[in-house]
Formats: C-alpha cells, sequence, structure tokens
C-alpha cells in the first residue's frame, strides 16, 4: 500500500522550491546501512514503495528497513488537453521532498554484502544519484 497521510490542513500545495543540503536527516540513526541521496527533487510514493520492495525480497528475513522519509507533499496535475485556466488541478498522488544529504532507507540485521546489494537495487528504482553508507564510514 502506498503511503500518504491520513488527513491534511489543506488539501493543495504551491510547488515550491528544491534548495540547499539536507539540515537533518543525513545521519544514520536506526539501521548499520543506508542509502543516501546526492541530488533534490521529489520522491513519489510509488518510487518509494519499489525500493522498499526491492530491499525487503533482496534482503530476505532477519532485516529490519526503515523508511526515513514520507511523502506528505499532495502534488495536483490538469486532465489532458484541457484549456488554461479554471483553477488548480485535483490531486494525484504524494510526494517526499528530498535535499541532497538526506538518508532514504535503512538495513540491520543482515550481512554486509547483502545490505549492500539491497540497497544498490533500491537507489536504481529511485530518480536520484545514490550513495551506500555506513556506520564505520560516518
Amino acid at each position: 500500500m502506498l503511503l500518504q497521510p491520513r488527513k491534511t490542513k489543506y488539501r493543495k500545495q504551491q510547488k515550491g522550491r528544491v534548495r540547499g543540503k539536507a539540515s537533518r536527516g543525513y545521519t544514520l540513526a536506526f539501521g548499520d546501512y543506508g542509502l543516501k541521496v546526492l541530488e533534490g527533487g521529489w520522491l513519489t510514493a510509488q518510487q518509494l514503495e519499489a525500493g522498499r520492495v526491492a530491499i525487503v525480497r533482496t534482503a530476505r528475513k532477519g532485516a529490519k528497513v526503515w523508511i526515513r522519509v514520507f511523502p506528505d507533499k499532495p502534488i495536483t496535475k490538469k486532465p489532458a488537453e484541457t484549456r488554461m485556466g479554471k483553477g488548480k488541478g485535483p490531486v494525484e498522488g504524494w510526494v517526499a521532498v528530498v535535499k541532497p544529504g538526506t538518508i532514504i532507507y535503512e538495513i540491520s540485521g543482515v550481512p554486509a554484502e547483502v545490505a549492500k546489494e539491497a540497497l544498490r537495487l533500491a537507489g536504481s528504482k529511485l530518480p536520484f544519484k545514490c550513495k551506500i553508507v555506513s556506520r564505520e564510514e560516518l
């Protein structure tokens, strides 16, 4: 099931800009290995879930996985072949705003090679350049 907020104060949000580096969520907090994003942008709920599935499938039993970001920004889209104006379109999906340096996934409870392979596969599902980090490095 895709992540999205249960309820929000406002139905629609403005686009905003992704500027600067991550000021929080840039160190490992739970696991032994993590996937760090090197670029900023939007991460959709579908992309986040695809990465999670890749990690869980590769790591199998004994692995504990943490998702460190949450898609809480609504993205709207107007229908195809619609004239300009007539207001903002309906909400199409949810995204997490990700700044460079943010850790998206963390994993523990599996050998180093397995964890790195799982995170590598998850990184290939994401629209950003990623880097695998470990507790030893940090």
